[in-house]
């Protein structure tokens, strides 16, 4: 063959693009084929095991008729934990006797504590899917990896059984402070294992300090029960004002009687989140004893307090012309405006109107409503005009 020069090398490139390009669409093709047999097989195996379900469950047919085959057990493992985030206390124990038997708990903590990487970390996520509370210290163990990701996967692990047992690892992480696992991810996870024993957690709440007491009374708040009352007195009048914050959002959900006391107090903490967080704890109390430390709040020199009052107060629904009337008597124009203007954005102005204009003796507080929806819609309409004003300018 003759030199052909640079000819040549093109002719060279041009031939191994080709080669190329045949051998990339070859393994495509290989591979869509492979795949498709995969999920036939996949599908078939799935209906010949589910045709046997109830036997597999009840141990009738017999562990190592499927055990052994990957595919298997693959799909046995994945109908037990799809089948055990739905179970109930009764159908549980019968899911959780079969992992135990057939071995898949046991691979799974093995798994758990040998392998690394992500196997390590699918070990871990599907072992807490199991829910059983031999998998929890295997997940404790994994607390302590040196790889942020699988530590995130321990707790989301101990997250999904959902025992309070589990939580103890986790407050003992966090307490200690070994590794570092983003808040978020112990949030979820201490308010999904401690939802029906917060308990738990104000224990540790108070051995704890800093960073760590803060988030813990934060999901205490989220979690809170009648149980916890008097324990949330005491937290009510912590030094620190996020435990505070966090005992008003948990007394919102607590009885009128036990509430309604220690929130009337709280409107007027030092700092300011605190009385918005106790506004909004009143706001979600159906009392009527709430309305005057609501109209208190109303009052308040930080914006968003009063505003969150107004609404709280606005929303009420029944003898607005009353809570006017008291609102007037505050003599605080701050107070009067944001009432007014949270009516006019709950569509119950007109409401009020007409029961002032029922209630003869309330004339005073009629010609006030009036005058302040002048004078709140003069300065909309300055506002609009100042803006209409700045885009031309542009």
């Amino acid at each position: 063959m003759p030199d052909l020069g640079f000819a040549g090398l093109i002719l060279k490139a041009i031939l191994f693009s080709l080669a190329g390009i045949f051998l990339l669409i070859a393994f495509i093709a290989l591979r869509r084929w492979y795949r498709g047999r995969y999920f036939q097989r996949l599908s078939e195996r799935t209906f010949a095991l589910r045709s046997q379900w109830d036997g597999i469950l009840s141990g009738a047919v017999p562990a190592e008729s499927w055990r052994l085959n990957n595919l298997d057990c693959e799909i046995v493992e994945s109908i037990l934990l799809a089948s055990i985030e739905l179970a109930d206390s009764d159908e549980l124990s019968t899911l959780l006797n079969c992992l135990r038997r057939s071995g898949l708990l046991d691979m799974r903590i093995h798994q758990a504590r040998v392998t690394t990487g992500w196997k390590r970390r699918t070990a871990l996520v599907a072992l807490g899917r199991t829910r059983a509370p031999e998998a929890i210290p295997a997940l404790a163990e994994a607390l302590d990896a040196p790889e942020e990701e699988t530590r995130i996967a321990a707790v989301r692990g101990l997250a999904n059984t959902e025992l309070p047992e589990a939580a103890i690892p986790i407050l003992d992480c966090l307490l200690l402070g070994k590794r570092s696992i983003p808040e978020h991810t112990l949030k979820n996870a201490l308010a999904s294992c401690c939802r029906h024993s917060p308990g738990v957690l104000l224990r540790y709440l108070k051995q704890s300090s800093g960073r760590p007491r803060e988030l813990l009374a934060r999901v205490l708040g989220e979690l809170a029960s009648s149980d916890l009352g008097e324990d949330l007195i005491l937290l009510a009048t912590d030094s620190d004002a996020e435990v505070r914050a966090s005992a008003a959002r948990a007394l919102g959900n607590l009885q009128p009687s036990f509430a309604l006391p220690v929130l009337s107090v709280m409107v007027g903490d030092k700092e300011w989140f605190v009385r918005l967080r106790a506004v909004v704890a009143l706001a979600s109390i159906k009392h009527a004893l709430r309305i005057r430390p609501l109209l208190h709040a109303l009052c308040d020199p930080n914006r968003y307090v009063r505003q969150r009052s107004a609404w709280a107060l606005a929303h009420i629904g029944s003898n607005l012309d009353d809570i006017l009337t008291q609102v007037v008597e505050t003599k605080d124009n701050y107070a009067l405006q944001a009432f007014i203007s949270e009516l006019e954005r709950s569509g119950a102005i007109e409401n009020l109107v007409e029961a002032l204009e029922n209630h003869p003796g309330q004339n005073a507080a009629r010609n006030i409503l009036l005058r302040t929806l002048n004078v709140c819609r003069q300065d909309i309409e300055q506002a609009n005009k100042a803006f209409a004003a700045a885009g031309g300018a542009k």
